[in-house]
């Protein structure tokens, strides 16, 4: 099986839980971990899964205006929350607006406070949605990982590593790519 899992992240929280869910996903099968931008078309008509993901901001998937916030958030001081990596690249409502239709097995996850969902939102609801609109094929419900602060709740990166294990394993019932 080819795995794909994009992520966007902010402040590395998501980023770690999509390199969990690879390490997940791994055993036997080729995975590949991008952020937004190398999440590439080509890159995505090759998966027989793709698993997408970002932070949860204003209770729902971020906005040019929200990530631009968290941007500035993160360089009025020094020390936490500093900026992922690939923070400024685009985000994924932009990377959904160019994507296309694409045939795969799919799942949605998203970091977000830990608290009810009623009260934070969930950005992998969205998510979700915007996959199946592209003609991916959902294979387990959108899943959230907790974050208290600016860092990951303790056993969340093992939690996504066994989410990962569990989608691998629903992938081969449908039809692999040979």
């Amino acid at each position: 099986m080819r795995a794909v899992v994009v992520y966007e992240s902010m402040y590395g929280n998501t980023h770690m839980i999509a390199e969990a869910i690879g390490r997940g996903l791994a055993p036997g099968n080729q995975v590949t971990v991008v952020p937004v931008a190398g999440a590439t078309r080509e890159l995505l008509a090759e998966a027989d899964l793709v698993v997408v993901g970002g932070p949860t901001h204003l209770h729902g998937m971020s906005k040019t205006a929200t990530r631009k916030a968290a941007v500035e958030q993160a360089h009025k001081h020094e020390g936490p929350p500093a900026l992922d990596a690939d923070a400024e690249g685009p985000g994924l409502s932009d990377w959904f607006g160019s994507l296309g239709p694409l045939s795969a097995g799919a799942a949605a996850f998203d970091t977000r406070i830990a608290s009810a969902a009623i009260l934070t939102g969930r950005a992998a609801k969205g998510i979700a949605r915007l996959l199946e609109r592209h003609g991916l094929t959902l294979i387990a419900p959108a899943e959230s990982f907790l974050v208290s602060s600016d860092k990951l709740q303790a056993g969340e990166e093992d939690r996504a590593q066994e989410w990962g294990k569990e989608l691998a394993a629903k992938v081969p019932a449908m039809q692999v790519r040979s």
